[in-house]
Protein backbone atom coordinates (compact mmCIF):
# COMPACT_ATOMS: atom_id res chain seq x y z
CA UNK A 1 0.00 0.00 0.00
CA UNK A 2 1.32 3.21 -0.67
CA UNK A 3 1.09 5.98 1.58
CA UNK A 4 0.07 9.39 0.53
CA UNK A 5 2.72 12.34 0.50
CA UNK A 6 2.41 14.95 3.37
CA UNK A 7 3.03 18.18 2.13
CA UNK A 8 3.11 21.22 4.60
CA UNK A 9 2.94 24.89 3.06
CA UNK A 10 5.37 26.48 4.82
CA UNK A 11 4.13 29.84 2.83
CA UNK A 12 0.45 29.58 3.83
CA UNK A 13 1.94 28.96 7.26
CA UNK A 14 4.07 31.98 7.60
CA UNK A 15 1.29 34.11 5.68
CA UNK A 16 -1.88 32.81 8.46
CA UNK A 17 0.92 33.71 10.66
CA UNK A 18 1.65 37.85 9.55
CA UNK A 19 -2.25 38.01 8.90
CA UNK A 20 -3.11 36.39 12.61
CA UNK A 21 -0.17 38.72 14.05
CA UNK A 22 -1.70 41.73 12.19
CA UNK A 23 -5.74 41.38 12.59
CA UNK A 24 -5.13 40.85 16.13
CA UNK A 25 -3.06 44.06 16.33
CA UNK A 26 -6.04 46.00 14.45
CA UNK A 27 -8.83 44.30 16.74
CA UNK A 28 -7.03 44.80 20.26
CA UNK A 29 -5.87 48.41 19.70
CA UNK A 30 -9.52 49.43 17.85
CA UNK A 31 -11.60 47.85 20.89
CA UNK A 32 -8.98 49.29 23.61
CA UNK A 33 -9.36 52.64 21.84
CA UNK A 34 -13.03 52.21 21.45
CA UNK A 35 -13.53 50.61 25.26
CA UNK A 36 -11.54 53.63 27.37
CA UNK A 37 -13.31 56.45 25.64
CA UNK A 38 -16.85 55.01 25.93
CA UNK A 39 -19.84 54.48 28.77
CA UNK A 40 -20.94 50.83 29.72
CA UNK A 41 -23.54 50.83 26.94
CA UNK A 42 -20.83 51.45 24.19
CA UNK A 43 -18.15 49.07 25.63
CA UNK A 44 -21.17 46.60 25.88
CA UNK A 45 -21.83 47.17 22.42
CA UNK A 46 -18.08 46.48 20.82
CA UNK A 47 -17.91 43.30 22.93
CA UNK A 48 -21.54 42.29 21.07
CA UNK A 49 -19.41 43.49 17.58
CA UNK A 50 -16.15 41.63 18.63
CA UNK A 51 -18.82 38.12 19.30
CA UNK A 52 -20.95 38.57 16.33
CA UNK A 53 -17.44 39.24 13.89
CA UNK A 54 -16.48 35.73 15.47
CA UNK A 55 -19.78 33.72 14.97
CA UNK A 56 -20.39 35.18 11.21
CA UNK A 57 -16.47 33.86 10.23
CA UNK A 58 -17.33 30.65 11.95
CA UNK A 59 -20.45 30.45 9.71
CA UNK A 60 -18.68 31.19 6.96
CA UNK A 61 -15.81 28.35 7.44
CA UNK A 62 -17.81 26.21 7.98
CA UNK A 63 -20.58 26.64 5.11
CA UNK A 64 -16.80 26.79 2.48
CA UNK A 65 -15.72 23.58 4.44
CA UNK A 66 -19.06 21.79 3.78
CA UNK A 67 -20.27 23.58 0.59
CA UNK A 68 -20.11 21.61 -3.01
CA UNK A 69 -19.09 23.01 -6.05
CA UNK A 70 -21.70 21.60 -8.32
CA UNK A 71 -24.59 23.81 -7.77
CA UNK A 72 -22.43 27.13 -8.12
CA UNK A 73 -21.52 25.95 -11.62
CA UNK A 74 -25.08 26.02 -13.09
CA UNK A 75 -25.27 29.86 -11.20
CA UNK A 76 -22.13 30.68 -12.99
CA UNK A 77 -23.13 29.71 -16.32
CA UNK A 78 -26.41 31.83 -15.44
CA UNK A 79 -23.82 34.75 -14.45
CA UNK A 80 -25.25 34.72 -10.76
CA UNK A 81 -23.11 37.43 -8.94
CA UNK A 82 -21.09 35.52 -6.69
CA UNK A 83 -21.24 32.01 -8.34
CA UNK A 84 -17.57 32.13 -9.83
CA UNK A 85 -16.10 33.27 -6.24
CA UNK A 86 -18.18 30.41 -4.43
CA UNK A 87 -16.46 28.01 -6.84
CA UNK A 88 -12.93 29.49 -5.52
CA UNK A 89 -13.34 29.96 -2.43
CA UNK A 90 -14.90 25.89 -2.04
CA UNK A 91 -11.47 24.77 -4.01
CA UNK A 92 -9.65 27.01 -1.23
CA UNK A 93 -11.43 25.66 1.75
CA UNK A 94 -8.50 24.94 3.84
CA UNK A 95 -7.23 27.78 3.40
CA UNK A 96 -10.73 29.54 3.85
CA UNK A 97 -11.94 27.78 6.72
CA UNK A 98 -8.34 28.36 8.82
CA UNK A 99 -8.67 32.29 8.08
CA UNK A 100 -12.48 32.19 9.00
CA UNK A 101 -12.71 29.83 11.82
CA UNK A 102 -8.86 29.60 13.53
CA UNK A 103 -7.84 33.15 12.79
CA UNK A 104 -10.41 35.18 12.96
CA UNK A 105 -12.61 33.32 15.27
CA UNK A 106 -10.17 32.40 17.50
CA UNK A 107 -9.17 35.90 18.04
CA UNK A 108 -12.38 37.29 18.11
CA UNK A 109 -12.80 34.57 21.06
CA UNK A 110 -9.81 36.24 22.74
CA UNK A 111 -10.23 39.84 22.60
CA UNK A 112 -14.17 39.54 23.76
CA UNK A 113 -12.21 37.98 26.84
CA UNK A 114 -10.01 41.11 26.86
CA UNK A 115 -12.94 43.40 26.11
CA UNK A 116 -15.01 42.15 28.78
CA UNK A 117 -12.06 42.10 31.80
CA UNK A 118 -11.99 45.69 30.86
CA UNK A 119 -15.50 45.88 30.81
CA UNK A 120 -15.47 44.89 34.77
CA UNK A 121 -12.61 47.09 35.67
CA UNK A 122 -15.08 49.80 34.74
CA UNK A 123 -18.09 48.46 36.35
CA UNK A 124 -15.93 47.23 39.73
CA UNK A 125 -15.95 49.06 42.68
CA UNK A 126 -14.17 46.75 45.60
CA UNK A 127 -12.74 43.00 44.45
CA UNK A 128 -15.52 41.00 46.03
CA UNK A 129 -17.43 42.76 43.56
CA UNK A 130 -15.21 42.23 40.82
CA UNK A 131 -15.20 38.52 41.11
CA UNK A 132 -19.08 38.27 41.24
CA UNK A 133 -19.25 40.10 37.55
CA UNK A 134 -15.81 38.17 36.03
CA UNK A 135 -18.10 35.17 36.86
CA UNK A 136 -21.27 35.95 35.99
CA UNK A 137 -20.30 37.79 32.91
CA UNK A 138 -17.89 35.77 31.76
CA UNK A 139 -20.26 32.87 31.55
CA UNK A 140 -22.89 34.71 29.94
CA UNK A 141 -19.86 35.99 27.44
CA UNK A 142 -19.14 32.13 27.21
CA UNK A 143 -22.88 31.05 27.19
CA UNK A 144 -23.53 33.48 23.90
CA UNK A 145 -20.87 32.95 22.38
CA UNK A 146 -20.59 29.22 21.95
CA UNK A 147 -23.98 29.01 21.38
CA UNK A 148 -23.88 31.31 18.70
CA UNK A 149 -21.46 29.63 17.03
CA UNK A 150 -23.52 26.26 17.88
CA UNK A 151 -26.30 27.44 15.88
CA UNK A 152 -24.06 29.51 13.20
CA UNK A 153 -21.99 26.20 12.74
CA UNK A 154 -25.75 24.40 11.93
CA UNK A 155 -26.65 26.76 9.61
CA UNK A 156 -23.31 26.88 7.44
CA UNK A 157 -23.10 22.77 7.72
CA UNK A 158 -26.99 22.39 6.21
CA UNK A 159 -27.65 25.19 4.28
CA UNK A 160 -24.08 25.89 3.14
CA UNK A 161 -25.01 26.40 -0.78
CA UNK A 162 -28.05 29.02 0.53
CA UNK A 163 -25.65 30.60 2.85
CA UNK A 164 -23.15 31.22 0.19
CA UNK A 165 -26.14 33.19 -1.60
CA UNK A 166 -26.72 34.89 1.44
CA UNK A 167 -23.37 36.53 1.84
CA UNK A 168 -23.05 37.49 -1.26
CA UNK A 169 -26.13 39.60 -1.50
CA UNK A 170 -24.63 41.18 1.11
CA UNK A 171 -21.35 41.36 -0.49
CA UNK A 172 -19.69 39.55 2.42
CA UNK A 173 -18.10 36.75 0.57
Amino acid sequence: MKSKKFNINYRWTINAFIFSFVFAVILNFSSDVLLKKSNIIIAFFVLLVIVLIGVLSDIIGIAVATGTEEPFHSMASNKVFGAKQSIKLIRNANIVTNICNDIIGDISGIVSGAALTSIIAKLSISSTKSTIYATVFGGILSAITIGGKSLGKNLGMYKANLSFRCWHSFGLV
